[in-house]
């Protein structure tokens, strides 16, 4: 039903250490790709607005990405001629699966059913939780070492990947970056403290860690590594920001400019850290950060967010809109404007396209307005001013996993 091309190789071999010149297309019409990304041999570049690329230092396989394509790898049968790419258009259409889900054979199930039955063709998967935990098998030693490892829902990791590869499913790894109540209990210097300098600890009893930190940031970039490693097409910042807390203590002054410097800085030393492994590289922003000018007082600055992304993803669920949007004050009672209005707002802002942007949208009973369900007609409303909007792809989520047909089409 869902036809992946995630990846691909020919088998003749290119000297190391050459110049490639060459071309990307997309399958569908020839058409030329412009800013695809092309790396080999730890080099990379962009193409141009005719999908022409130049790569020094080229070695035998070539790797390359652009949003709203699928990935692919290739080696070059001829060192001398031009080298022609074809990517495949693809959106992601997902939903939203934890730690515990992945893991539940009845929801991981149900899931798949809907994968099958509809136009869902990927899922996202925690693979570091809003609890911090590690849910399969780590080579990271830190993780044992923290606890991380205490709850492991996956008994075998890369099978289940394989397996679902099989059925042509787009996977994006989901990583909670700084609030993680292992690391910051078991590693109280690398955790956020309040004015009395014990942990400081949020509206969920969760302990967070410093933004500002290196070893915090390598940690994590250690998780996005193994993810791309075992075969992730996609890695997923989540709480990729500081908390909207007053009194909170931090390794540096904590400025606008300091927190959208950490914020972006850790964002673009994953995309450094992940250029080998030509993943997509993705965050989760709150949604009146489409709105916002500054950075919503938690380091998230949209125009900041464009260059180290592939994907930013806002949080468009209609509810987490508790104040609004211009013209409409009742954010839950006009789901479609929230998302439409709100992507198109930032496409006006970054001077991007849609396929940069792929929202998350609500499947869950409103919690901030009148605790109205959200039902077919709202989800499907949501997906229309996605797709309105020319976004690549969206996603569900539902924090028990539990998702039905209604607001899909087959």
């Amino acid at each position: 039903m869902h036809q992946l091309v995630l990846a691909a190789a020919l088998t003749l071999a290119l000297p190391p250490a050459l110049a490639i010149d060459g071309t990307v297309h997309s399958q569908a019409d020839q058409s030329p790709i412009a800013g695809a990304i092309v790396t080999s041999n730890g080099a990379s570049t962009l193409t141009d607005a005719a999908g022409k690329f130049h790569l020094p230092g080229a070695g035998q396989e070539v790797a390359v990405r652009a949003p709203g394509y699928t990935r692919r790898q290739a080696v070059h049968a001829d060192g001398e001629a031009p080298l022609r790419l074809a990517l495949t258009p693809f959106q992601p259409k997902a939903v939203y699966l934890s730690a515990y889900g992945i893991g539940s054979d009845a929801l991981r199930e149900a899931a798949l059913r809907l994968v099958d039955q509809t136009e869902l063709n990927a899922l996202v998967i925690d693979v570091k939780s809003d609890r911090g935990m590690i849910p399969y098998a780590s080579t990271i030693a830190l993780a044992e070492r923290v606890g991380a490892q205490k709850v492991r829902t996956v008994r075998d990791m890369p099978a289940l990947i394989a397996q679902l590869h099989q059925k042509n499913i787009y996977l994006i790894a989901r990583i909670v970056t700084f609030k993680d109540e292992p690391l910051a209990t078991a590693r109280p210097e690398l955790a956020l403290k309040n004015s009395e300098g014990k942990l400081w600890r949020d509206g969920e009893n969760l302990p967070w860690v410093d933004p500002m930190r290196q070893e915090v940031w390598q940690y994590n970039l250690d998780i996005a590594e193994e993810a791309a490693r075992l075969g992730f097409d996609e890695i997923q910042f989540d709480y990729v920001r500081f908390p909207d807390a007053s009194g909170v203590q931090y390794a540096q002054p904590n400025t606008q400019a300091s927190r959208v410097d950490a914020i972006s800085g850790f964002l673009s030393a994953a995309r450094q850290r992940l250029a080998p492994y030509n993943v997509f590289v993705a965050a989760d922003i709150f949604g009146y950060v489409l709105w916002n000018t500054d950075d919503t007082a938690i380091g998230q600055q949209l125009e900041r967010l464009t260059q180290p992304l592939d994907y930013i993803c806002p949080m468009l669920y209609p509810s987490g809109f508790k104040w609004g949007i211009p013209n409409y004050p009742n954010a839950v009672a006009h789901p479609y404007e929230i998302v439409y209005q709100s992507l198109q707002r930032a496409r006006q802002r970054t001077g991007l396209g849609g396929a940069r942007f792929r929202p998350w949208l609500q499947d869950f009973t409103d919690y901030a307005f009148d605790h109205r369900p959200f039902g077919a007609a709202e989800v499907q409303a949501q997906i229309d001013a996605a797709e309105a909007a020319q976004s690549n792809g969206w996603m569900l989520w539902n924090p028990r996993n539990r998702y039905s047909d209604g607001g899909l089409h087959e």
